[in-house]
């Protein structure tokens, strides 16, 4: 029973923290499209 829980719960780990991943991937690739946008109109 205690086993199927720890399981469980890694399980969860892995794909929250897969999850969180792609989120912070994801918030980089806006932030440098900001970038991007704001040097082209400088330029």
């Amino acid at each position: 029973m205690i086993r199927k829980i720890v399981q469980g719960a890694a399980l969860v780990s892995i794909v929250m923290g897969l999850a969180a991943c792609n989120t912070v991937k994801g918030l980089g690739e806006d932030i440098s499209s900001v970038g991007r946008a704001g040097e082209e109109a400088i330029n």
